[in-house]
C-alpha cells in the first residue's frame, strides 16, 4: 500500500466561490428557456454569459484552478500521444469488421446446428 498524503484543503471562502459558480451556470441555463420568445441569439448570450461568468469564478477558487491545471495537463498529454496513421486505423477496423463477421456466421452455424440436433434428431419435431 502506498503512502501518499492526500491534501484536501478547502476554505469556506472556496465553497462559497464553487456554489457562485454553479449558480452563475444554472441561472444561465435557465435564461436560455426563461427567454424562449426572445431572439436565439439572446438565449445563446444568456447560455454563454453564465458559463462563462461561471468558469471565471470557478477560476478564482482553488479546487477551479486545480481542475483548470489538469485540464491543461491533460490536453499537453494528449499533444504527446503518438496516434495511429490513417493506414494503421483503416486496417484495424477492417480487421473488427472481419472478426465481427467471422463471428456472425460462427454463432450463426452453432445456432443452426443445435436447433437441428435438439428440433430434428432429439425431440423429432420437423418431419
Amino acid at each position: 500500500m502506498s503512502n501518499q498524503n492526500i491534501e484536501d484543503v478547502s476554505s469556506a471562502g472556496d465553497r462559497i466561490k464553487a456554489v457562485l459558480a454553479v449558480a452563475v451556470v444554472l441561472a444561465g441555463i435557465v435564461g436560455f428557456y426563461a427567454l424562449a420568445q426572445q431572439p436565439m441569439i439572446a438565449r445563446v448570450g444568456a447560455l454563454l454569459g453564465g458559463l462563462l461568468v461561471g468558469g471565471a469564478i470557478a477560476w478564482f477558487s482553488g479546487p477551479g484552478q486545480r481542475f483548470f491545471a489538469f485540464a491543461k495537463d491533460s490536453w499537453s498529454e494528449t499533444r504527446r500521444v503518438v496516434w495511429p496513421t490513417r493506414k494503421e486505423t483503416t486496417q484495424m477496423t477492417l480487421i473488427v469488421f472481419g472478426f465481427v463477421v467471422a463471428m456472425a456466421i460462427f454463432l450463426w452455424a452453432v445456432d443452426k446446428s443445435l436447433e437441428w440436433v435438439l428440433y430434428d434428431l432429439v425431440l423429432g419435431w420437423k418431419k
